[in-house]
């Protein structure tokens, strides 16, 4: 009987961490920015059919990047928890960071357990209804969870995108500023050129469902 090849541990999480941040570097990133009325969430997103921001439920959104057929998993089985707790429990009881949570979970089981890493990041963005009670979450692909505030990015060029975005952002903009700050980080980080948009915001103002997309339109117009 032959025996396996021994790796060392501490090289076989650099290798799938490495793995799985090539994977997510491939994708376009998204930026969440605060504005005075919610939280809009923005991305170059190039195809016409598939979408990587969407409602989770009635104050929450999700947002994904990376390989598309894993954040859409993740994004679906965030649902399914939310309908659950809120037809078992009380719609109140679905939380941002439950789910949050859950996600941060099931990826970092998948990068410790499984052969291959999830080569996704995802944010979960929940708005109140005050400013101080929206929440930004951010869970990347070892299932490491941060709370944002004001501005977060995810993919292969968040550090840019949050230093960017960090340099204006201010409290009380106006959703046209906030566009304004997110289309041109996203520009300099794409050397200029954008093929396409994707955007939404969960605006307080709407009532229970405050999930919108932007249309085109209103998104080149910013």
């Amino acid at each position: 009987m032959t025996m396996p090849f021994y790796v060392p541990p501490e090289q076989l999480m650099k290798d799938r961490a490495e793995y799985a941040r090539k994977g997510i570097s491939r994708g376009k990133s998204i930026v969440a920015v605060e504005f005075a009325d919610g939280v809009l969430l923005l991305g170059e997103n190039p195809s016409g059919t598939l979408q990587k921001i969407s409602e989770i439920y009635d104050r929450i959104a999700f947002a994904g990047v990376g390989k598309y057929t894993e954040f859409e998993q993740l994004r679906i089985g965030g649902i399914r928890r939310a309908d659950l707790t809120g037809y078992a429990y009380s719609r109140d009881d679905v939380m941002a960071k439950s789910l949050a949570n859950a996600y941060a979970q099931t990826l970092g089981h998948v990068f410790t357990q499984e052969v291959k890493p999830f080569e996704v990041e995802v944010m979960v963005v929940e708005i109140g209804d005050e400013h101080e009670t929206s929440r930004i979450y951010r869970v990347t692909y070892d299932g490491t969870l941060y709370e944002e505030h004001g501005i977060s990015a995810i993919g292969g060029a968040a550090e840019d995108l949050a230093r960017n975005l960090g340099a204006v952002y201010h409290e009380g903009a106006s959703l046209q500023q906030a566009l304004s700050w997110a289309k041109t980080a996203c520009t300099s980080v794409a050397d200029g050129t954008v093929s396409g948009w994707e955007g939404a915001v969960l605006d307080r103002n709407l009532g229970r469902r405050a999930f919108r997309r932007l249309s085109t339109e209103e998104i080149e117009a910013a």
